[in-house]
């Protein structure tokens, strides 16, 4: 039997969940900080650390298959934690943006497993329509599996489009793949978290109107700083919290001394999105 969303949610029916799914642009990540090039036990060490660290306070916690999925799932995360796993494949150049997704349907163990997530690329070009029955693949996948399914679509723009407005293109997106019917759907803050209190609100408020279903927002493209604020809008606005991973420790990436700085930085911050959560997102049953 599926499990509801509550497998994933904090006790007030709210999401504060961490993502360390990452894979290409988190080597990228470390070599900008300066600590070189990890190899892959370096890149499994720093997803085991953020997860000991932040998985206490996350109601849900989101890995790959690639870094450590065995680790996590053998005890890392407490009970309370839900266990998300990255189903996507992605397309993408060392040091570059991802560029395209597919779905994994390789039938691998989903003991202990309460969602899968798929990263969707949006565009309107002539791929559109694949990728919807993309989602809805994904969507299905899920049901047979047992499993909740969060669909995270990603707006880019064709090349040479003109005229581009990535807010415009968020809300295209949700009309369009929300109504598939995810478990949760994902979606990037409105107007990147930039603006005031009250603009903020109103662009989630938008947002949430062209959803279809319960949705948390992520954290790509906003500034570290903005994330709180956005938060806090995107769940005055209807979303039900959030599923973040920079906004939450991209600046301890390559830190030798890990540890510390997870619990002096990115603990704290996640102490206070939850806390937002608790009081303004909008319980799942409810969306």
């Amino acid at each position: 039997m599926t499990p509801t969303l509550d497998a994933i949610a904090r006790p007030s029916g709210g999401f504060a969940m961490v993502a360390m799914d990452q894979r290409e642009s988190l080597r990228t990540m470390f070599i900008e900080a300066g600590a070189g090039r990890p190899d892959d036990d370096a890149m499994t060490s720093f997803k085991l650390s953020v997860a000991e660290a932040l998985g206490p306070l996350a109601s849900g916690f989101l890995i790959d298959r690639t870094f450590g999925l065995d680790r996590v799932r053998a005890g890392t995360l407490p009970d309370g934690c839900g266990l998300i796993v990255a189903v996507d494949l992605l397309t993408q150049e060392p040091g570059r943006p991802v560029e395209d997704t597919d779905l994994d349907e390789t039938a691998f163990d989903l003991a202990g497993v309460q969602a899968i997530k798929l990263l969707l690329l949006w565009r309107r070009d002539a791929r559109r329509a694949q990728r919807v029955e993309l989602a809805r693949r994904f969507i299905a996948l899920a049901a047979e599996r047992g499993v909740l399914s969060v669909l995270e679509p990603v707006v880019r723009p064709t090349p040479g489009e003109a005229d581009w407005d990535e807010d415009r293109a968020i809300l295209e997106a949700a009309r369009e793949l929300s109504p598939l019917r995810p478990s949760l759907y994902k979606a990037q803050v409105p107007r990147r978290g930039r603006g005031t209190p009250d603009e903020l609100r109103r662009a989630s408020a938008a947002l949430g109107a062209a959803i279809t279903g319960p949705w948390v927002v992520l954290s790509q493209g906003v500034d570290r700083a903005d994330f709180l604020g956005a938060v806090r809008a995107a769940c005055q606005g209807g979303a039900s919290g959030f599923l973040a991973g920079r906004a939450l420790w991209s600046d301890v990436v390559g830190r030798t001394d890990l540890g510390r700085a997870l619990a002096e930085v990115a603990v704290p911050r996640l102490e206070r999105l939850v806390e937002v959560v608790d009081r303004e997102a909008t319980p799942w049953r409810k969306a």
